[in-house]
């Protein structure tokens, strides 16, 4: 007999990984799952009030092609031999044209998490304090060391070779 997927899961309190998350200031939200089968916890817009770097008192409105490092109001603890990614929100991205840039959160960064955020779109986007603006995503990664080798040997015998940016076709 085959068990629902919620029983399959394991609850908050029994899950084998965790990550610790402190709250910087009062109104942040801690990173939530809308689903328990959700890959990504939410992460939301928290004003951090310093307008020598940033105007978040507020609203903060995001000028058309404008890009801007969004505080959350949270530290995170990642554990090691994991990273923190953080990636986009359909929603956001596809109703609002919010995509995130480059975001990876190393287990010994211990500031606040931002998230880099654009907006690719033709119109200023409102964000408001406590909406969801990216989702993270833990992620384990294995460490690798890099050798150096003194000749071209690399993949030699492949068939794709040198082929890359869109050298298989559109179809």
């Amino acid at each position: 007999m085959a068990l629902k997927l919620e029983q399959k899961l394991q609850t908050h309190g029994n899950l084998a990984v965790q990550i610790k998350v402190y709250r910087i200031r009062e109104k942040a939200k801690l990173p939530t799952r809308a689903y328990q089968s959700d890959a990504g916890m939410d992460l939301y817009y928290c004003p951090n009030g310093e307008k020598k770097l940033y105007d978040y008192t507020r609203d903060y409105h995001m000028p058309p092609r404008g890009s801007r490092l969004i505080p959350t109001g949270i530290k995170v603890e990642v554990p090691y031999g994991h990273m923190l990614e953080v990636k986009n929100k359909s929603g956001v991205a596809s109703k609002r044209q919010l995509i995130v840039g480059a975001c990876v959160i190393d287990p010994g960064y211990n500031g606040e998490v931002y998230v880099n955020l654009h907006n690719i779109g033709h119109k200023t986007q409102i964000i408001r304090p406590g909406d969801k603006i990216a989702q993270a995503v833990l992620v384990p990664i294995i460490h690798c060391g890099v050798v150096e080798v003194t000749e071209d040997i690399l993949n030699q015998d492949t068939q794709r070779g040198m082929g890359g940016f869109g050298s298989t076709g559109e179809r």
